[in-house]
């Protein structure tokens, strides 16, 4: 049952993705250009999001388990550190680049074209990349003591 509910709601939400225009690349770009041609309509789309996750958050903090039963994970971190920020900053400047972040890609493929399936493989690829530094990173610290 979990995984149908899961599946459902990523149907939804690339519904809602492709509807507002998320998954088009030059509707992105002109958003993120505000000395240019700058198009606010995603504006609408993001206050909408982000009071959809506010609403989401506040009633799943007051709960303990899902209303399938499952236990509920909350982020635990509190304070904004230097991952958050590169992390933040690399995300962005993806987006600005490419026009793609990974939800709207995945629907974005689902539609078709060769470039979000490069996009895809890139994105894939740098998580790759990330976990084998964390590793390493870990394996180099044990090895130290």
């Amino acid at each position: 049952m979990n995984i149908l509910m899961a599946m459902l709601a990523g149907l939804v939400f690339g519904i809602g993705l492709i509807i507002s225009g998320m998954t088009d690349p030059s509707k992105i770009l002109s958003f993120l250009d505000f000395a240019g041609n700058w198009d606010p309509s995603l504006l609408l789309v993001m206050i909408g999001a982000v009071l959809v996750g506010t609403l989401a958050f506040s009633f799943a903090g007051m709960r303990t388990k899902s209303i399938f039963g499952d236990v509920i994970h909350m982020p635990i971190a509190k304070q904004i550190d230097t991952r958050l920020v590169l992390g933040s900053l690399t995300f962005g400047v993806g987006w600005g680049l490419a026009g793609y972040c990974p939800g709207p890609v995945i629907a974005s493929i689902a539609v078709g074209g060769v470039k979000p399936l490069l996009f895809f493989i890139a994105m894939l690829a740098g998580m790759m990349l990330f976990q084998l530094y964390e590793v390493f990173k870990t394996k180099s610290a044990s090895e130290l003591v």
